[in-house]
């Protein structure tokens, strides 16, 4: 097969499929296989003496066995070209979440324009970890706007960055990566030390991802506010990463982002991000949809032509 074509076209379509479909909650889902997995080596591991390792144990195996079924996989098909595509192609597709992802935010807008807060709550509670059942309407939409711009790195560009370098299999570990972050990467009593390893593990794999994501926005939609936010409040986040492209959303929109919020019944106080404090309104969420398809397509189109380069040059030689 050619090399070019192996790596572009699964990209490509999957890509396109995503954009269609998104991920219909009904559909069988790798990540759903990874969470069962999570799940049953947590109760299994997550007691007792020693958390830690075993946690570290835990997220390597899994890492690996991930890296290893997909790598082999496609080894395995080479021989049946057809079989390769589609087995690639439905893959990338279910790494990527960019239309799932803004058809959740967007209900969310939805639903507390037309049915009230009380309805916007509850459907808030469906994508964010934070307690809902207190918030403004204002608080929801930035709840969304957070939300969006932290899952555009980590939904979207990340396992892109990750298929740039891995090709598939390294986009899948990322996911596998990502899932046990969301699941075990927590700062409470049950998960600080079993969950520690994978969610430095996390922080670690979306670094650049972050980085490159704010980037982007910020060259899309040309804003010097944009920048500015994102060198002075991009670090200021609790996590490493997440600041970066909530700042850079910030700016965009000229909003404020943060504060205080509660999680599990107990406040915590985030910094702010920003610094006009004003309401978002509800046509607001055409500019997020607008700034994270650009963004996507972007990344795209410069992860094919870089590899078309590097490709090229390797077959002149």
């Amino acid at each position: 097969m050619d090399p070019v074509l192996k790596f572009v076209l699964p990209l490509l379509l999957g890509y396109a499929a995503d954009l269609l479909l998104g991920d219909p909650r009904s559909w069988p889902h790798p990540v759903k296989v990874y969470g069962k997995l999570i799940q049953h080596g947590t109760q299994w591991l997550n007691n007792g003496i020693a958390r830690f390792w075993k946690g570290t144990f835990l997220t390597l195996i899994l890492c690996i066995g991930v890296y290893c079924f997909f790598y082999f996989a496609q080894v395995g098909l080479s021989q049946w070209p057809v079989a390769w595509y589609i087995f690639s192609t439905v893959f990338v597709f279910f790494a990527l979440a960019n239309k799932s992802l803004l058809q959740e935010g967007k209900e969310v807008f939805n639903i507390l324009h037309k049915d009230g807060v009380e309805a916007g709550r509850e459907r808030l509670s469906w994508i964010v970890g934070r307690d809902t059942a207190q918030l403004s309407p204002q608080q929801i939409r930035i709840a969304v706007m957070e939300s969006m711009s932290e899952n555009l790195s980590d939904g979207v560009i990340a396992p892109l960055c990750f298929y740039a370098v891995l090709g598939l299999p390294g986009m899948m570990l990322y996911k596998m990566i990502n899932t046990l972050d969301s699941m075990i990467g927590y700062r409470n009593e049950q998960y600080q030390y079993f969950g520690r390893f994978a969610a430095r593990l996390d922080d670690v794999a979306n670094y650049i991802p972050a980085r490159i994501t704010a980037l982007l926005m910020i060259l899309l939609w040309g804003s010097s506010r944009a920048w500015h936010y994102m060198i002075r409040y991009g670090s200021a986040h609790a996590s490493p990463n997440s600041g970066y492209p909530e700042a850079a959303l910030a700016g965009i929109l000229d909003c404020r982002f943060g504060g205080p919020n509660t999680y599990g019944g107990k406040v915590v106080h985030k910094p702010y991000i920003g610094e006009n404090e004003r309401n978002i309104e509800h046509e607001e969420f055409v500019k997020v949809m607008y700034i994270n398809h650009a963004v996507t397509f972007v990344m795209i189109i410069c992860i094919v032509s870089v590899k078309y380069y590097l490709l090229w040059n390797v077959q002149q030689q």
